[in-house]
């Protein structure tokens, strides 16, 4: 609310004096650590082919968060708690559940009605309703980023304790099977950091959208670079200045920020794939 009384001054407001508000400081660094988190676990989402369990985890996490307000608990721990336990789950079931295309559909479609229903009975409706479906980065607290960036370092610490061992078994799972490695437990550890991003993501662009920092900087890099190391810098670069970017948009024109954050992984994608299909020897 704050931000519409100071963005409603008139457009002599410079760059340089939004900067100077709080709310846009915290939105920056909430941004930030999502596109961070979202770019490095999306990079990895492309390579395994998990787009739709990062979706799925989206889906999930609306019923948690929307619980989570309706029993007057925070949005983003009802969504943790619910998006972690079903990725572990998911990861576990590994090739079980990729075949179940009737299960997975079934226990989105019970996830959305639950969310949705508690929503309906929680008194503030209309204005949660709006933060958990289409995020409100100019709303985040303090106290929201110190968890954030909690979440945020623990996620990356993580990942980077096995990172090797899972891009080598999403290469060639057969072969790191056969070398010992548990894929099972290798899967159930990366959904947990993936349900953790796409909760981070969520603060910023909300439920409805968090494939924008989750998987589009990350397809984007992917389709830039060809090596591991320099393709996950690409992914990290691209998130964190389309936040960047679409925030301060945001403060000077009164779009929403997620209107060209979206916009401008969409530019870049369609420039990407054009010059690919136009230039590129292997099309």
């Amino acid at each position: 609310m704050s931000r519409n009384l100071t963005a409603g001054t008139g457009m002599d407001n410079s760059l340089s004096t939004y900067l100077g508000y709080e709310f846009v400081q915290h939105a920056l660094i909430a941004g930030t650590l999502s596109a961070i988190l979202g770019a490095v676990v999306g990079y990895f989402v492309i390579i395994r082919n998990s787009g739709f369990a990062a979706h799925s985890l989206a889906h999930i996490g609306f019923a948690g968060a929307a619980g989570a307000a309706l029993v007057g608990l925070s949005p983003l721990a009802g969504m943790l708690l619910l998006t972690v336990g079903a990725g572990i789950g998911m990861g576990a079931a590994g090739d079980k559940l990729n075949r179940s295309d009737m299960a997975i559909g079934m226990v989105l479609s019970m996830s959305l009605g639950l969310g949705t229903l508690f929503l309906k009975l929680y008194s503030g409706y209309a204005g949660q309703a709006k933060a958990i479906l289409f995020g409100e980065i100019f709303g985040v607290s303090t106290e929201q980023i110190i968890t954030m960036a909690i979440f945020s370092a623990l996620s990356l610490g993580a990942l980077a304790l096995f990172s090797r061992r899972l891009l080598f078994a999403s290469i060639q799972p057969r072969l790191a099977e056969g070398r010992g490695l548990s894929i099972p437990a290798l899967s159930s550890a990366f959904m947990a950091v993936l349900a953790i991003s796409v909760t981070l993501a969520s603060q910023v662009v909300g439920i409805l959208l968090v494939f924008t920092l989750v998987i589009a900087p990350a397809g984007i890099a992917v389709r830039v670079c060809r090596s591991f190391w320099p393709g996950i810098y690409v992914s990290v670069i691209l998130g964190v200045l389309a936040v960047w970017i679409g925030i301060m948009l945001d403060c000077v024109t009164t779009y929403p920020a997620t209107f060209w954050i979206t916009g401008i992984f969409f530019v870049l994608y369609v420039f990407v794939e054009g010059y690919h299909r136009l230039f590129a020897k292997d099309g």
